[in-house]
């Protein structure tokens, strides 16, 4: 294994950045879990705590030794970490796989349980990477295209199995984006995007649950009290929040009418808290992050490592756009965390070691 060697210095504003979404996200947390934690286990910050132990410092951990190693070597067992994340996946689909409102995304580990696609945001980009950054050429079809397909449509039909099929859009995306940037020519990543859209199209049509949802979108106000509820409800409370918020821990949707207030909906509640200027403040954040990210994949000379911040990056952003998007109703109502920000331990520890891995990227970059 190869400890990585004293390069220039990381990038410090990129870090920064992630710093303020963590605090941020930990402070808007126990806001929005404040009611839900008292009435059910009767401690206000329930679900606080339970970030911090299960989310937080087990990030903090992944995030230190990613910086640690050199990620030259994260290249070299890149086929194994699928191996084991796709191996988790399909023990979601045996007695260790909890059911959750219909889904099998869970999986129970003793006294804990664990997101399996959340650990593939991580394993997938860095084979992708670790593949397409070989000396081939990437225009190929048996060379570039046809592998990436296998591969991708592999992972897509565990995923969809769960069934969660937002997170096997974002994954796709931004599998895409590292593909293209490869050197794949500009048609084979149409001819994906299409055959993709079409196949996720027929997915969505056989489902009832997913056609109704994409129904909704299209008629949300036909519905208000079914299935257009919570984006009603999320509108709402975006737009009670007018410029300067009704003020921190002052929500009154958040635990009556807003479905999901830690996690899917919890941009909503920091609209309504905190108003335009906390909403754009948090923006800034993110747009601070995508660019410092997208920076340290164009510097660095070496393509596995561009590939994989870039890869990283994308997840990142195409995640952040779509939670709020479907939040204020630009899309339909998806269920994805938002990055940093809302409950689920396995997310924020993922998302802390991917921006270990790019922080550790940009010691090297040119």
């Amino acid at each position: 294994m190869i400890i990585a060697k004293k390069g220039h210095r990381p990038d410090y504003i990129f870090i920064f950045c992630v710093v303020i979404l963590v605090i941020f996200g930990l402070i808007m947390l126990s806001s929005a879990s404040s009611d839900i934690g008292k009435i059910k286990f009767n401690d206000t910050y329930y679900y606080l705590e339970h970030q911090i132990i299960y989310g937080l410092i087990l990030g903090i951990i992944g995030f230190l030794i990613a910086g640690k190693i050199n990620y030259k070597n994260f290249k070299r067992i890149s086929i194994f970490l699928l191996a084991i994340n796709v191996i988790l996946l399909i023990l979601l689909f045996t007695p260790l796989g909890a059911d959750y409102k219909g889904s099998n995304r869970w999986l129970n580990l003793g006294s804990i349980s664990v997101q399996p696609s959340e650990f593939l945001k991580i394993s997938f980009i860095i084979y992708l990477a670790a593949l397409l950054s070989k000396k081939t050429k990437q225009s190929n079809i048996f060379e570039g295209l046809l592998p990436f397909l296998i591969t991708s449509s592999f992972i897509a039909f565990l995923v969809l199995k769960q069934p969660a099929t937002t997170t096997v859009a974002i994954i796709i995306a931004s599998a895409l984006v590292v593909y293209f940037l490869s050197g794949a020519k500009l048609f084979h990543i149409i001819g994906v995007a299409v055959l993709g859209i079409i196949l996720l199209s027929v997915v969505i049509y056989i489902s009832p649950y997913r056609y109704q949802r994409i129904m909704t979108y299209f008629d949300s106000e036909k519905n208000i009290q079914t299935t257009g509820y919570q984006i009603n409800q999320s509108l709402m409370a975006i737009g009670s929040g007018g410029l300067f918020g009704v003020g921190f821990g002052q929500s009154t949707t958040k635990y009556k009418y807003l479905p999901e207030p830690i996690g899917d909906s919890i941009f909503a509640v920091i609209a309504e808290e905190l108003g335009f200027i906390g909403s754009i403040f948090l923006l800034g954040i993110y747009i601070i992050l995508f660019i410092r990210g997208f920076l340290i994949a164009q510097n660095s000379s070496d393509q596995f490592a561009r590939l994989t911040a870039i890869g990283f990056i994308s997840i990142i952003v195409v995640q952040t756009f779509v939670h709020i998007a479907s939040s204020v109703g630009f899309l339909p109502v998806t269920g994805v965390p938002l990055p940093f920000i809302s409950y689920g331990g396995t997310s924020l520890a993922v998302f802390l070691t991917m921006t270990g891995i790019i922080v550790n990227i940009s010691k090297y970059t040119s």
